[in-house]
């Protein structure tokens, strides 16, 4: 290391206050964060792309400062939707501060890795007063039945009104109308009990039929019509 001539000239001074980093609360435990190593946490975070045409939202289960879980979700171009099968092989395995440094594909999926390593170091993690954290595979859970992202697609037009296309159930078949034309309720089919029917055995239809629900007053509509078609 290279000294100037003013700094070697000078007289040394001891510095008083010396108290170390403020601790963050990590998986019900205050830790005084000084290398990677010492972070721990499960959380989530939203990033997007430069012309912000998609988004990704990331989550990540840390120990010990190594990703040992991710769930990359996107939503956007075609690009970007590959782009996260690639990520979630980077991801795991590197430390935090590896994966803030890697090239992840898509800029959506970089912005949330950002965002994300700001929360970790920072203490805001979702699991920062959970003790030991929450166990490998939570990400997984937070999918819920049928391991599908919840996806709320929803589309509308001053002349016609809004189509509900797909909510948290899944994706909409029928939407009932009330006699003012408003939407009281709605079928659905969920598509990944759906998938799950097909692949334990049951025929194309009959799958449909168990995976289909309904929610609100469709059954009191006075008129019923398809979303994409009506």
């Amino acid at each position: 290391m290279n000294y100037t001539s003013e700094i070697m000239g000078m007289c040394s001074v001891r510095k008083g206050v010396d108290h170390g980093p403020a601790p963050i609360p990590e998986e019900a435990k205050w830790v005084q964060a000084k290398e990677i190593k010492d972070i721990s946490g499960f959380t989530h975070g939203v990033g997007w792309c430069a012309p912000q045409q998609g988004a990704c939202k990331l989550t990540l289960n840390i120990k010990n400062g190594i990703i040992e879980e991710a769930l990359v979700e996107t939503l956007g171009c075609s690009g970007m939707t590959h782009s996260a099968a690639m990520a979630s092989e980077i991801l795991v395995g590197k430390t935090i501060l590896e994966a803030l440094n890697t090239d992840l594909v898509c800029d959506a999926i970089n912005t949330a890795m950002r965002e994300l390593f700001l929360q970790i170091v920072y203490g805001r993690s979702q699991s920062a007063f959970s003790e030991d954290g929450l166990a490998i595979g939570a990400g997984l859970e937070d999918l819920g039945k049928g391991h599908r992202s919840q996806v709320g697609t929803c589309y509308s037009t001053k002349i016609k009104g809004p189509r509900y296309l797909e909510l948290a159930e899944g994706y909409i078949t029928k939407i009932g109308l009330n006699e003012q034309g408003e939407i009281i309720g709605y079928e659905y089919i969920n598509f990944g009990k759906m998938m799950d029917f097909i692949k334990q055995g049951d025929a194309p239809l009959a799958a449909i039929e168990k995976a289909s629900g309904k929610y609100g007053r469709i059954n009191e509509a006075v008129k019923v019509i398809d979303p994409r078609q009506e």
